[in-house]
């Protein structure tokens, strides 16, 4: 559906494909490579029963293209709430959620230096969203407001996809704690796919339109 309705004349959102394929491309390289080393540490697993059995460097491929479908599902979210919503009526807050969001990651390495799956996330959603606010490119309310939209679906499909299980976690690698089927981990390993592909397009555009001064 976001790929038909990306034809749409009011959202338009195929002009956006220059830059929002460049940033899938480079936000999945690093999110595969990631999954294989983890794949093959057994933090996860795939159950093969729920797979139609075509490996890619030891990858089932619908592992592959969940990094290219449910990102471009997701900024097709952000597009939409962007051209219906165009106001970002939470600036005042951006800067505090920010703040709080790592403060929380701290916490969760120092505490959970012994989880993999807990201090990986913590650690790369960490990093990524303090150089972010170093270059002054901060997520923006419009950001999070994609984000909150985008866990319904999340919430529907990854329940699936854990209650099944089609993924299967090792529990010694993560808090344990769930939300429904879904381990806590996957709501930040969500948003840090979210905000990579998310800020890798903006940086695209505002590259093009640099240059167009230029």
């Amino acid at each position: 559906f976001p790929l038909i309705f990306s034809f749409h004349p009011k959202l338009k959102f195929y002009k956006e494909w220059k830059f929002v394929f460049p940033a899938l491309l480079i936000t999945a390289a690093f999110f595969i490579i990631w999954d294989y080393f983890f794949t093959k540490w057994d933090v996860w697993n795939f159950n093969p029963k729920y797979l139609i059995g075509i490996y890619i460097a030891g990858m089932p491929v619908e592992e592959w293209m969940f990094f290219i479908f449910i990102p471009f599902s997701c900024i097709f979210i952000y597009h939409c709430l962007n051209i219906f919503f165009e106001k970002d009526r939470s600036v005042k807050f951006t800067k505090l959620i920010n703040w709080c969001l790592l403060l929380i990651l701290i916490l969760a390495m120092l505490f959970c230096y012994n989880k993999m799956y807990t201090f990986t996330t913590a650690f790369f959603l960490f990093l990524y969203l303090l150089w972010l606010m170093i270059k002054k490119a901060n997520p923006t309310g419009k950001f999070y407001r994609a984000y909150l939209v985008s866990q319904i679906p999340f919430l529907v499909v990854n329940g699936v996809l854990t209650s099944l299980p089609v993924v299967i976690y090792n529990n010694n690698e993560n808090l344990g704690t769930r939300i429904y089927a879904i381990p806590a981990e996957d709501f930040f390993y969500s948003l840090l796919m979210l905000l990579m592909n998310i800020s890798l397009m903006e940086f695209f555009k505002r590259k093009q339109n640099i240059q167009k001064v230029v």
